[in-house]
């Protein structure tokens, strides 16, 4: 296994289960407790966790991988979320994307979207991640819009007054958002307060709202409101979705398509 493996590895199993013993991680990975330890040293030096004796624990409630040891999380059903997505935006839209994983894969289903090889624009697209705006520059057909802002390395965001001059300007049909956690009384959050401030931005200037998120997201609650879930106006989600929390949303409004 390969260290980038071992480390996302150990990060999911953190992630899931909040510590991680230095010999319970060794025998989940089959290689040694000397191995592991440089592990836990070497990412607790990056902060994405925290070294204990014997050991290691997430940061706290707020803990957040970055981007580039998510994507593979539960990743079949990102894609299906993203394909359904794409189906909704039509040609020559404007339309806002967020940062995250599930945002991405939106990005990807846009760009391979037969109908969105040509136009001027086919689309346009405002989004203040970087990654986001990397995959869909060399598609000449879209217009890309990046707002400017301070990168955040967790997320490749954009984030700050700078976004905030660009995102005032400019008038979206529709902003598609990625959420850590969606729920019917504290609506839609995200981990950090910066991000969670662009992405309420976003929201405000766009006709319709549409939230992008796998059923693990679906009645959480996490540190910073984007906004209330009366202002999402369709969530599309994997059939894993718990349909008491599926029949809420419906209840709250939305339009909830599950793929």
């Amino acid at each position: 296994m390969s260290r980038d493996a071992r480390w996302k590895a150990l990060l999911d199993l953190l992630v899931e289960r909040g510590r991680l013993d230095v010999e319970e991680a060794a025998a989940e990975l089959e290689v040694s407790a000397a191995t592991i330890r440089r592990d836990f040293d070497q990412l607790a030096a990056q902060q994405m966790l925290v070294r204990t004796r014997g050991g290691a624990v997430v940061h706290g409630v707020s803990y957040e991988l970055p981007l580039r040891y998510k994507t593979a999380r539960n990743a079949s059903e990102k894609q299906r979320i993203a394909a359904a997505v794409a189906d909704l935006l039509a040609p020559g839209e404007a339309v806002g994307l967020t940062g995250g994983t599930t945002t991405t894969e939106v990005a990807r289903a846009l760009a391979v979207r037969g109908d969105l090889t040509s136009g001027t624009p086919a689309l346009t697209v405002v989004t203040n991640a970087l990654n986001i705006a990397n995959e869909l520059a060399v598609r000449p057909q879209f217009k890309i819009v990046l707002t400017g802002g301070v990168a955040r390395p967790q997320s490749y965001e954009l984030i700050g007054p700078l976004a905030d001059g660009v995102l005032s300007q400019i008038t979206l049909d529709v902003a598609v958002l990625g959420v850590v956690a969606l729920d019917v009384t504290h609506g839609a959050a995200a981990h950090d307060e910066a991000e969670a401030a662009i992405n309420r931005l976003l929201c405000e200037r766009a006709e319709r709202v549409v939230v992008a998120a796998d059923s693990s997201k679906l009645g959480r609650r996490a540190f910073a409101r984007i906004c209330a879930v009366d202002t999402v106006d369709t969530l599309v989600t994997d059939t894993a979705a718990d349909a008491e929390l599926v029949r809420g949303f419906e209840e709250a409004g939305l339009r909830v398509l599950t793929v």
